[in-house]
């Protein structure tokens, strides 16, 4: 329901897709050198607050600390419990798993729903790269059942339906730009993606512990992906960015309203004049949303949502001195 897209035509607006797409991923990394660097001055830590492979000092234990973390020989000598403070590692793995999925090329606000992860991938990579880091991505396109994973190895990234596409781990600004012109390129196809089968990417092979970062509109069914996010955060510390649109969380009225089902083309005529509608469908969404929220708090990754109709970028940064705000209190999330 919350995947039907109204048929309008779109409202030109500035896109890191088309034929200015390397101008515009220039302006966005000035736009997330800017803001982000500003905030994150000071000693290296990750997005997350998550416990590193680091050990650190140790200091009493406060409400709200992770359990896991005790150090049991310091509590046994001063018989006060104590908890271990981990520091991040200096050398981080991150791995993108961005859905472009047909979903996504959808949007009424500022942005589409594809350029704002665009916009959170290339922020995240300046977060990873900034600290001498190695990011990776793997990126799924609809399609219903995927087709086997392929490498990238240079060029425009193989397109198709149900292609899954791999980007090696590489360290470095001009690998990072390459992987972000790869993103930006990528085709969106028509068809039904496989959430699942994209984290599930992430698992296999195993990697050394780092972060996962899945960036979607998680429409899926969250039975769909729920396990393999469970499993991936028993590895790696997992940031889940969803994204959504306004006309996903209400309609407006506009009267009879054509919308289409862009990854089934389906097409129906709504009745938005109809109060009731309209209070079924944001009631039916809200409830979508919190199945969503519910169920990546489950799987004990942090949540950030991102709107086509805010400021990206400054949703992040928030969302950035949260975490690290929250880790300064010795919280673990």
């Amino acid at each position: 329901m919350a995947r039907a897209a109204p048929v309008t035509s779109p409202t030109p607006r500035p896109t890191p897709l088309g034929d200015r797409s390397e101008a515009v991923l220039s302006r966005l990394q000035l736009l997330v050198t800017r803001k982000l660097d500003g905030l994150l001055q000071g000693d290296y830590a990750g997005l997350l607050p998550g416990p590193g492979s680091e050990a650190g000092e140790s200091r009493e234990y406060r409400p709200g600390d992770d359990v896991r973390r005790m150090d049991w020989p310091v509590t046994a000598r001063t018989t006060t419990p104590h908890v271990r403070r981990t520091v991040a590692d200096r050398e981080l793995e991150t791995w993108l798993a961005l859905d472009l999925s047909a979903s996504l090329d959808f949007g009424t606000g500022q942005w589409l729903k594809r350029e704002v992860v665009v916009a959170a991938a290339a922020a995240i990579t300046h977060l990873t790269v900034r600290g001498g880091n190695r990011i990776g991505a793997v990126i799924g396109t609809g399609g219903g059942t995927p087709a086997p994973a392929r490498r990238w190895r240079g060029g425009s990234p193989p397109v198709g339906p149900g292609v899954l596409t791999r980007l090696p781990a590489r360290s470095g600004r001009k690998e990072a730009q390459g992987l972000l012109r790869a993103v930006a390129g990528t085709a969106i196809q028509p068809g039904r993606g496989d959430l699942g089968a994209l984290v599930e990417m992430l698992n296999r092979p195993p990697r050394r512990r780092g972060v996962a970062v899945v960036v979607s509109d998680f429409l899926a069914p969250a039975e769909q992906w729920a396990r393999p996010m469970r499993k991936l955060r028993v590895r790696h510390d997992v940031l889940a960015i969803e994204v959504v649109d306004p006309r996903e969380l209400e309609l407006p009225d506009v009267g009879v309203l054509p919308v289409v089902d862009p990854e089934s083309g389906e097409l129906h005529e709504v009745q938005t004049a109809d109060p009731r509608l309209r209070q079924r469908y944001a009631e039916a969404a809200a409830a979508q949303r919190a199945t969503i929220a519910a169920a990546l708090r489950g799987a004990g990754a942090a949540h950030l949502r991102l709107r086509t109709d805010r400021d990206w970028l400054l949703d992040m940064v928030r969302f950035v001195a949260a975490q690290r705000h929250a880790r300064t209190r010795g919280t673990t999330r």
